[in-house]
């Protein structure tokens, strides 16, 4: 490691922890040359995969974005920053596992409107209406009946309304 001060090739690691979660390794280091001290960090670096857009375009995996798309549908809901981290660390996490170079944008959509729907329903609502671009209220409406929508026990192929979850307040 090249010392930030004197750029000199030989240092030293004096010191080396971990942090909690085991993912990020901090090292002191000292310049043999100038003898000043620094600190380093190493962390994994993964290569997510590159987001075809809808019009052709490319561009590169922005983990701030999506945390933040998914955090304006979450906007003043009961959902914790800590399940919103979560979501987001399995929409990568799948992506990843996809082992594409390139991941067309509808896909991360889908992945998006997934993990919406386990955290809150009306932020899979308000994602799915911007997302989907509805162009008239009964493909809203048609989103809210699939929400609402729970299979009868006994009746296969038959969904009840959840009268715990109707968006309307039946």
């Amino acid at each position: 490691m090249k010392c930030p001060f004197c750029g000199d090739p030989n240092t030293q690691v004096t010191d080396t922890r971990e942090n909690e979660d085991g993912d990020v390794v901090r090292r002191r280091r000292r310049c043999v040359k100038c003898d000043k001290r620094f600190t380093t960090y190493e962390r994994i670096d993964l290569k997510m995969p590159h987001i075809v857009k809808r019009n052709g375009n490319r561009t590169e995996f922005d983990h701030a974005k999506l945390a933040g798309s998914m955090k304006l549908a979450l906007r003043k809901r009961p959902v914790t920053i800590e399940a919103i981290d979560a979501a987001v660390d399995r929409i990568e996490a799948r992506l990843l596992s996809l082992g594409e170079q390139e991941v067309p944008s509808e896909k991360i959509g889908e992945l998006v409107m997934k993990e919406l729907k386990k955290l809150d329903k009306v932020a899979y609502i308000r994602f799915a209406s911007v997302y989907r671009n509805f162009a008239d209220v009964d493909e809203f409406s048609e989103v809210i009946r699939e929400v609402q929508a729970r299979p009868r026990r006994g009746k296969a192929g038959k969904a009840d309304p959840d009268p715990e979850h109707d968006l309307f307040g039946r």
